[in-house]
């Protein structure tokens, strides 16, 4: 989990490859509306994210009935991750990557046509509501070479 740009698909790729998991990207589950509101620069409301991240949790529920995944999502409120957790059935830990604004807008302007533009990495950090103490999961900075952040996740599991 983390803001766009914090490197999700590339620590969740890699991940899964090393677990030998399935690799899931939630922004694929996106509808048409979604993808459309975030080109056009306008920040998803939670009425547009609730079916999106009810379709999230459900993946991930079928990929740990079929062997496990990691799913790359942004799952930036607790109320977010509560309804992920809710349709997978519980059985979800949380991977929240961080680093610094400048690091993730330098990331975000490096990836033209991303339907997520750079210009709403602030409303994302806005909206982020860091794991809490009671969620399954943690925090880790993304920074440095991916395969090494990729180990200290790998250590913690």
């Amino acid at each position: 989990m983390g803001v766009s740009g914090s490197g999700k698909t590339t620590i969740g790729r890699l991940l899964a490859e090393g677990l030998g998991a399935a690799f899931v990207d939630a922004d694929d589950l996106h509808p048409d509306t979604n993808r459309a509101k975030m080109s056009a620069g306008v920040p998803l409301t939670d009425d547009d994210r609730w079916p999106w991240l009810e379709s999230v949790g459900r993946v991930i529920r079928d990929e740990t009935l079929a062997g496990g995944s990691i799913v790359a999502c942004s799952a930036l409120k607790r109320a977010y991750r509560d309804r992920i957790a809710a349709a997978a059935d519980d059985d979800v830990s949380f991977i929240h990557l961080t680093g610094s604004t400048a690091t993730i807008s330098a990331r975000m302007q490096e990836r033209p046509g991303h339907f997520m533009p750079p210009a709403l990495l602030t409303s994302q950090l806005e909206t982020l509501e860091p794991l809490e103490p009671q969620e399954r999961g943690a925090t880790f900075a993304n920074v440095g070479d991916p395969r090494e952040v990729v180990s200290r996740i790998r250590d913690l599991l």
